[in-house]
């Protein structure tokens, strides 16, 4: 009995480590599971200087058949469509740090460290995109190649700092602290991979920036849609 005993002993604890390294194991897995699970973004929903943008090129034939994005800077939000006009998908956004409607002239010559806090816009108009490299394998949608501005998923950034918080600043509930890019647009990654990406790499398409300081009739003359869009009631969202 006492050789039993101490064998029953010795087997109880050699398999005490063994289950607490399983245990260890199945808790590593869960946690593993959890980070992997993809943060949902409330849907930014449109504004009525987006529908009647929206309505103006659908009217006017103005995309040329070709899909086409819509940016609020407003409401820091992506409102994708197909050529039709019908919706594709909506994100939040990160911005231009600095307000504004235009691109300082050179600016995409310039060092990225030489670029001043103020002059870190997103221009306004209507951009015909194509996707080129940026920077390396990975493409974007380029938007105005000569002055640096792209809408590009997050992972692209290879500059920004973890003190800049992009990931943390497109969860937030409020656009107000969606500005923070150079000028170029950031979306998520899998809305990029998801959305953008299929429909926008074969043909390109038209990016439409509405103004923030400017009117919707001086940046889009042809289209038709006056400034009363701009202050119609809130349809809430971002």
């Amino acid at each position: 009995m006492g050789l039993l005993a101490a064998g029953a002993v010795a087997t109880s604890a050699a398999a005490e480590p063994a289950a607490k390294q399983t245990a260890k194991s199945a808790a590593a897995k869960a946690k593993a599971k959890a980070k992997a699970k993809p943060v949902q973004l409330a849907t930014p929903v449109a504004s009525p200087a987006v529908s009647g943008l929206v309505s103006g090129v659908v009217a006017s034939h103005d995309n040329g058949g070709l899909p086409f994005v819509v940016i609020d800077k407003r409401k820091a939000a992506a409102f994708v469509f197909n050529a039709d006009g019908s919706p594709n998908g909506a994100v939040p956004v990160l911005l231009g740090y600095a307000a504004g409607d235009d691109s300082v002239p050179g600016i995409g010559k310039r060092p990225i460290e030489k670029i001043k806090p103020g002059e870190r816009t997103t221009p306004a108009g209507r951009f015909l995109t194509s996707f080129r490299p940026n920077g390396g394998k990975k493409k974007s949608l380029w938007m105005d190649y000569d002055a640096a501005v792209a809408l590009h998923p997050l992972r692209e950034l290879s500059r920004s700092g973890p003190r800049e918080g992009r990931w943390q600043r497109l969860k937030s509930p409020s656009p107000a602290d969606n500005r923070i890019t150079y000028g170029c647009i950031n979306v998520p990654d899998a809305f990029f991979d998801e959305v953008v990406t299929p429909a926008f790499k074969q043909r390109g398409g038209i990016v439409y920036v509405l103004p923030e300081a400017r009117t919707l009739a001086e940046v889009f003359p042809s289209l038709g849609v006056t400034e009363a869009a701009l202050v119609g009631p809130s349809t809430g969202g971002r």
